[in-house]
């Protein structure tokens, strides 16, 4: 063998060697990773809704989601939703044979009756279900299970949805940051349903039962049947603008006619009070202008002003509006609503006192509209301060008081204020230096108000404690009374007549009479006087009241919050629960937990 064929056998056999030893080790690895990992056996995955019977049904249910519905989104609802049907193995409980049961019957004809409710009607699917029966019974026999799952579900989401609408309300009033609560009375819909409706023998009883029973929701209610009635009946014929600011008595008035029936339409001149064919404004008009002021929280004067005017064509659609959102809020409250009982109504400007069939009733002073708004609460009263000491909030201190006192340290002793310690010693105003006024800015010393006629607080000051720091008192200035708009206080609630408020409060105590209370309040010394009873307080909010009588009242909307739960309807459901708008001058709870019973903003 020559060399060079030599050197070629010897390449080749190099060549060979490698390509084994790499297959080699190719192979190795293989088995190695076929070791390390076992294959994989192919399943098929597992759903909550894997051997349910109802298959569809149940993916409906764990997508919270129905493409019939008018809104089709339940997820606030999906787990009441799960328990329901969880609860009786996902059967279908409102058909049977081929048939919708009594009680899905009677159930469909309250959602489509809700508007009596306050509420909309499509919000349940109103319009939808005749269309859904007829096209079922058309050929019962034939509908697909999957038609009847739908049908089924369809109606227990309205359900659940009308029965929690109708108890606690369609938005929670945390929402507006209002210091309600109704979580407490919440129903569990999924038993609800199951043990009240689904085999009752009389639906509407039970849902009936459902509203709130208190005389201010049904006289709402009632009122809200009216409105409706006569907003579908029409307008009238509109009222010219008036040429003028003001229309007086013995005034001319080209829509004399106009303003006749539309005082007539509202309930405010008879229907058949005799009207002069002339165009002079008196007589029975003035009258009946008059009364038409009262319920609108004007002055009752007769001069049909710019407010007047616009009270009286303000569409009928705005005051059934109005209605539907007292009802709203009327569900916001506790269901065991009774006396005694005290009410602010913020827009209102009034103070009711309920006990048993006696109703007491003062004009109140509530907070700005712009700013320092009274918020809406319920709480109850413990106590009540013959007079009180005013502490002044450290926010008046600094943007009211210190820059009066730098210009005139008399200020202090004019108005009675006196500058403390924390430890309540008084520094005497003959001592009131730029030190002290240094430490009264970094709020290192208090200001307090002396009892007295001329304190903010009055003569009296009715405790509720809450996290607001918000309370009822008098005012020494008595003139603000007279005027029929009145938000001018720092957040609290001023009354009109402390002194029989005291006497209400105290009534059946023999220790307490109007002659005791009376020394109590031009005596020399602050006493506190607990109740022997709370007694519940609400601090309410509405643009319409029904009277006993069942004489309706509206108001104007001062604090905006009826457009704020407007926008928040249109939104459609689920309903929101964060409010991007939310008043910044309504009071943080939990940014005030320790409440100061003597002072805070009047």
């Amino acid at each position: 063998m020559t060399r060079l064929a030599s050197y070629k056998f010897k390449l080749l056999r190099a060549l060979l060697l490698a390509s084994v030893a790499c297959l080699a080790c190719i192979a190795q690895r293989s088995m190695a990773q076929e070791t390390a990992i076992p294959p994989a056996v192919a399943q098929s995955p597992s759903t909550p809704c894997t051997g349910v019977p109802q298959a569809d049904l149940c993916a409906a249910i764990e997508a919270a989601t129905l493409a019939d519905l008018r809104w089709p989104n339940f997820n606030d609802y999906s787990k009441e939703v799960k328990d329901f049907y969880l609860a009786g193995g996902y059967s279908l409980v409102w058909s049977s044979q081929n048939q919708p049961t009594p009680q899905a019957l009677a159930l469909i004809a309250a959602l489509q009756n809700a508007e009596k409710k306050g509420l909309r009607s499509e919000d349940y699917d109103a319009s939808r279900w005749s269309e859904r029966l007829t096209r079922l019974a058309q050929s019962p026999a034939a509908a697909s299970s999957g038609e009847w799952a739908k049908f089924d579900l369809a109606l227990t989401v309205s359900a659940m949805r009308y029965i929690s609408d109708l108890h606690n309300g369609r938005i929670s009033p945390q929402y507006f940051e209002y210091g309600l609560d109704v979580a407490h009375k919440k129903y569990k819909l999924a038993e609800f349903l199951r043990t009240r409706v689904i085999a009752a023998q009389d639906v509407a009883r039970v849902l009936e039962k459902v509203e709130p029973s208190n005389p201010f929701y049904l006289r709402t209610r009632t009122a809200l049947e009216q409105y409706v009635a006569l907003a579908k009946a029409g307008e009238g014929d509109p009222l010219p603008v008036p040429t003028t600011d003001k229309i007086k008595p013995r005034d001319v008035y080209p829509g004399i006619p106009q303003l006749a029936g539309r005082l007539k339409l509202l309930g405010d001149l008879h229907p058949d009070a005799p009207v002069s064919a002339s165009n002079i404004y008196d007589g029975v008009l003035v009258k009946a202008v008059k009364h038409f002021q009262q319920r609108h929280g004007l002055t009752p004067d007769g001069i049909i002003d710019h407010d007047t005017f616009n009270q009286l064509v303000a569409p009928l659609s705005r005051r059934v509006e109005q209605l539907q959102f007292m009802l709203e809020r009327w569900r916001w409250l506790p269901s065991d609503l009774h006396a005694p009982m005290i009410v602010v109504n913020i827009p209102e400007f009034k103070l009711h006192a309920y006990r048993d069939r006696e109703i007491f009733t003062m004009k109140t002073v509530v907070g700005k509209a712009l700013e320092h708004q009274t918020p809406v609460f319920a709480d109850s009263m413990r106590f009540l301060i013959f007079r009180p000491f005013w502490n002044v909030p450290d926010s008046i201190v600094e943007k009211e008081l210190l820059p009066a006192i730098q210009k005139n340290k008399a200020y202090l002793d004019k108005h009675q204020y006196e500058v403390v310690t924390p430890q309540g010693e008084v520094i005497p105003s003959d001592k009131i230096n730029a030190n002290v006024l240094r430490q009264l800015k970094a709020k290192q010393l208090e200001v307090r108000q002396t009892p007295g006629p001329g304190n903010s607080l009055g003569l009296i000051k009715f405790v509720f404690p809450n996290h607001f720091d918000v309370y009822l008192h008098g005012t020494p200035e008595k003139g603000l009374f007279a005027r029929s708009r009145r938000d001018f206080s720092h957040g609290c609630v001023r009354v009109e007549n402390p002194e029989a408020l005291a006497a209400w409060l105290l009534q059946g105590d023999p220790d307490w009479t109007q002659e005791k209370i009376h020394a109590a309040i031009e005596g020399d010394i602050t006493i506190q006087l607990n109740l022997a009873r709370p007694v519940p307080v609400l601090i309410l909010y509405g643009t319409a009241s029904v009277e006993e009588n069942g004489e309706v009242r509206f108001f104007e909307d001062i604090y905006g919050h009826d457009a704020q739960l407007q926008s928040a309807l249109a939104s459609g459901l689920p309903y929101p629960t964060q409010n991007p708008v939310a008043s910044t001058n309504t009071p943080n709870p939990a940014a005030n937990t320790a409440v100061r019973t003597n002072g805070n903003p009047n």
